[in-house]
């Protein structure tokens, strides 16, 4: 195996056999359970490993549709030796995929490379969601897990945003159950489409402006998009809000946030009661140990 600088590196598939004692008398050695858990978006793949219940690494990587089982897997193991941790330290494997083609990719990575049958997220495993929905089958991965780590997390009703490729609103009853939302077109999307667009547009940084009232051409574009999106969470928030309490009144209500633009929108709305911006990996940990 290559790394990208060119170095040659000995791969050695993790060993999987348990130590014998040295007496009858002597126990097994127990090691701590590792989960590697994965998300694999359109736009960012997210990893994190955790030892038993705490994330003790976390990595994000560009989604790259072409690549191989064995090109992530290099870049994995890169990532794993940059953190002076071992992938035979593995004992379960979790993965979220809303990119049909990658999901397959991923299987085969956890399995030669990690020697671990992973788990897939899919209505077909045990979700701990009920799915209040028309087409249940229709409902992606990554909100199937959002749903279950805000409901066992924050408890409901609530609503979790995923500031992501799309700015995506899941309904979450007081209960559990899964139903249903809103899809807004991404903030990086949305930028993107304009400087495309518009010829005297470009690329800014997606941070507040100074005030509202924008002075020159990237203060305006900013103050378009990050307090427009403030106003685009307010306005929808208010309204599924008010059609989910419509059904069950409650005052533990809560709206938590999600995703790398989570935390620039937050400081510009009171609508969004808390950012974990590992509420997605904290949900495939829990999904797992539900599988188990």
């Amino acid at each position: 195996m290559f790394i990208p600088d060119g170095t040659a590196v000995e791969y050695q598939a993790p060993n999987r056999e348990k130590a014998v004692p040295d007496t009858l008398f002597e126990p097994f050695p127990v090691r701590p359970h590792m989960l590697l858990a994965i998300d694999i978006s359109n736009t960012t793949i997210k990893a994190g490993l955790f030892q038993e219940e705490q994330l003790i690494d976390h990595w994000r990587i560009a989604t790259e549709r072409h690549k191989q089982a064995d090109d992530y897997a290099v870049l994995m193991l890169n990532l794993f030796q940059a953190a002076k941790r071992s992938v035979s330290d593995i004992s379960g494997v979790i993965i979220s995929c809303v990119v049909p083609p990658l999901r397959s990719v991923y299987r085969e990575l956890a399995e030669k490379y990690l020697m671990v049958e992973p788990v897939i997220v899919s209505p077909a495993i045990e979700t701990g969601v009920s799915l209040a929905v028309h087409n249940p089958s229709e409902v992606g991965a990554d909100r199937i897990v959002n749903a279950y780590a805000t409901h066992t997390l924050y408890g409901g009703p609530a609503i979790a945003i995923a500031f992501g490729t799309a700015t995506v609103f899941d309904c979450i009853s007081a209960d559990g159950a899964y139903l249903g939302g809103a899809i807004a077109p991404g903030m990086v999307g949305a930028l993107e489409s304009m400087t495309r667009r518009a010829a005297q547009l470009y690329q800014v940084e997606l941070v507040a402006p100074p005030e509202p009232v924008g002075k020159n051409t990237v203060e305006t574009m900013q103050s378009g998009l990050v307090l427009g999106y403030a106003g685009l969470v307010e306005g929808l928030v208010k309204r599924l809000k008010a059609a989910m309490l419509s059904h069950q009144p409650s005052d533990a209500f809560k709206v938590i946030a999600t995703g790398g633009l989570a935390d620039v929108v937050y400081p510009e709305t009171d609508a969004i009661d808390i950012v974990d911006q590992q509420l997605t990996l904290k949900g495939l940990r829990l999904l797992y140990n539900l599988n188990r």
